[in-house]
C-alpha cells in the first residue's frame, strides 16, 4: 500500500469515528461541532465524503456501468467485502426506499456488505 492510499484510509477512519460521535451525542450538528471545536463546514465535507466513498463501494447492477471518480478514496472495509450480485435473475429479498434512492439487497449478500450499508444508512440521518 503506498503512502498517500495509507493517508486517505486514516483519515477517512477518523472522520467516520468523528460523524459517529457526533451522532450519538444525541446533540445538533451545530451544537456539537461548537463544543468540539469542530468547523460545521469541516464536519459536512467529511460526511459528504464518507457518503460518496460509501455509494462508490455498493456494488452496481452492472460493473460496466460504474463511474468511480479518481479523487475519491474507498472505504476499504466496505469495498473489500462487497460482492457483486446480479438482480437481472432474481429478485430482491430486501428493497429499501428512501427518497428517490433504492436499495435492494439479496440473499447472496454478504453479511460484511450488509452490516457497512446499515451503519452508512445511519450515518445518513
Amino acid at each position: 500500500m503506498d503512502v498517500q492510499k495509507a493517508t486517505q484510509e486514516y483519515r477517512m477512519n477518523e472522520w467516520i469515528k468523528i460523524i459517529r460521535e457526533c451522532h450519538s451525542s444525541g446533540q445538533s450538528v451545530k451544537s456539537w461541532c461548537s463544543e468540539n471545536s469542530v468547523r460545521t463546514n469541516k464536519y459536512y465535507y467529511w460526511l459528504r465524503k464518507i457518503r460518496i466513498a460509501a455509494c462508490e463501494a455498493l456494488p452496481s447492477k452492472n460493473p460496466e456501468e460504474q463511474i468511480v471518480p479518481l479523487d475519491t478514496p474507498k472505504l476499504s472495509s466496505i469495498s473489500e467485502n462487497a460482492a457483486y450480485v446480479s438482480s437481472e435473475t432474481s429478485q430482491a429479498d430486501i428493497v429499501i426506499r428512501l427518497g428517490s434512492a433504492v436499495l435492494e439487497i439479496h440473499n447472496g449478500a454478504s453479511a460484511n456488505l450488509i452490516e457497512n450499508t446499515i451503519r452508512v444508512l445511519q450515518n445518513a440521518r
